[in-house]
């Protein structure tokens, strides 16, 4: 059978199944099933399959994307986060757009400590908004800067995502979880200089607030009391990783023991928000990990039918330059998107992409890192950015969602700017790699 046949009867099926409105691990598996059976053997194929997909979750290596995700649980259902923003608040004052700066700083911390995009944003809304819209805050400068930050979570640690990412290209998990570190305080410093440029030029966009003025120890003390034990948090795991005393899994572990430990000297901890954050940490792993099956079956199917090797020869026919090759792949990217949804987008594409960034010699760890920040872009792109859908949710009433999609859109190009300056300078997401042992 010729390749094009083959990718057609893969693919073809696959689309006509999501635009169906099948959620896309049971159309991956579907097509898994199909692929088996005709290009693996028949009933052989289909036991090679189960084969594969239970080799595909046995590893090792994917144990920190439940411990990673317990660990932001703990955190979120505890209330230890929300103490952390009310102690950054106190901080600011006397700054034009104090509340928006709230929400970056405040976003930015718990995306260090959370690893879940979607929790951070839904927190930060219910936490920030309110207070925003009674003070007369522009939707630019009250939902913009929440959803800015939002997607941060997603490249820096804790990230699932950046785990399964890592897991399913084959790269080094560590390298990828600390070369997300950069771009994410690139974007959310980004954030940070924009907003406070428009409101120093346009002061109605982000009214002055009466906000109660503290001094001295009233002022420092609950930021060292809630915010300093949890950041040290995120150093136990990123600074275990980077110094070379711990692998992905026990660094992994660690913040997980440091979260229980913290909730436990706060007394936030009971039965109740333990076994939330289990059932939602249990819940949310057996997704990442059906997604891990049927993408990597896909993959292996592909590989097997020939539909990888035919596209992959064709592409290099063009004889384009590696960077010219990497341009058009997050492009690609950048255009799904819009359409699907982030696991979508990476169970589509890394079949065809890593084989391509092989043959290029193209560095894995960075085009890992710019993946990521085109699926943190694709939350915020409409129709289907997630992000925007969340923060529909959580929004005062009567907010409808074109009113979302511009609070969005200066960010967004902030954030495809970050992505451009990645792209043109390679380097700067490994900085921090490079000092790994």
């Amino acid at each position: 059978m010729d390749w094009q046949l083959s990718l057609f009867l893969l693919l073809g099926p696959l689309l006509l199944l999501m635009i169906l409105g099948v959620p896309v691990v049971f159309a991956f598996f579907a097509i898994n099933i199909l692929g088996a059976f005709v290009f693996l053997g028949g009933e052989f194929g289909l036991v090679q399959m189960a084969l594969n997909s239970a080799e595909a979750i046995s590893s090792f290596s994917l144990i920190p994307i439940p411990l990673f995700i317990l660990m932001g649980e703990v955190l979120f259902h505890t209330g230890l986060a929300y103490r952390a923003i009310s102690a950054i608040e106190r901080l600011i004052s006397a700054v034009p757009g104090r509340l928006s700066i709230v929400s970056i700083l405040g976003g930015t911390a718990f995306a260090t400590l959370s690893g879940s995009s979607i929790a951070n944003t839904a927190m930060m809304g219910s936490a920030m908004l309110p207070e925003m819209e009674r003070k007369g805050y522009h939707p630019t400068m009250s939902m913009g800067p929440i959803l800015a930050v939002g997607g941060i979570a997603m490249l820096i640690p804790p990230s699932a995502l950046a785990v399964t990412l890592a897991s399913l290209a084959g790269i080094s998990i560590s390298k990828l979880l600390v070369a997300g570190i950069v771009p994410g305080l690139l974007i959310g410093g980004a954030t940070l200089i924009y907003v406070l440029i428009r409101c120093s030029i346009n002061p109605q966009l982000a009214p002055i607030d009466d906000a109660e003025s503290f001094r001295g120890t009233e002022k420092w003390k609950p930021f060292f009391r809630d915010v300093v034990p949890l950041l040290c948090i995120f150093f136990v795991v990123v600074g275990s990783m980077l110094i070379g005393w711990a692998s992905p899994t026990e660094s992994a572990a660690f913040g997980v023991i440091a979260s229980f430990i913290a909730s436990f000297c706060y007394k936030s901890l009971n039965m109740k928000s333990f076994l939330v954050a289990v059932f939602e940490t249990a819940k949310i792993s057996t997704i990442i990990l059906f997604i891990l099956v049927s993408s990597t079956t896909f993959s292996q199917i592909l590989s097997f039918s020939g539909a990888t090797t035919g596209l992959l020869n064709t592409f290099l026919e063009f004889d384009l330059s590696p960077f010219m090759v990497v341009i058009i792949m997050v492009f690609i990217l950048l255009i799904l998107g819009c359409f699907t949804d982030q696991i979508s987008m990476i169970m589509l594409t890394l079949p065809f992409f890593m084989p391509l960034v092989a043959s290029l010699q193209i560095d894995p760890i960075w085009f890992g890192v710019l993946t990521l920040i085109a699926m943190e872009i694709s939350l915020l792109t409409p129709p289907f950015g997630l992000l925007l859908l969340v923060m529909k949710g959580v929004a005062p009433a009567g907010t409808n969602l074109g009113i979302v999609y511009k609070s969005a859109l200066p960010f967004l190009l902030l954030q495809v700017g970050v992505l451009l300056l990645l792209v043109i300078f390679p380097g700067l997401s490994g900085l921090f790699t490079s000092l790994m042992n």
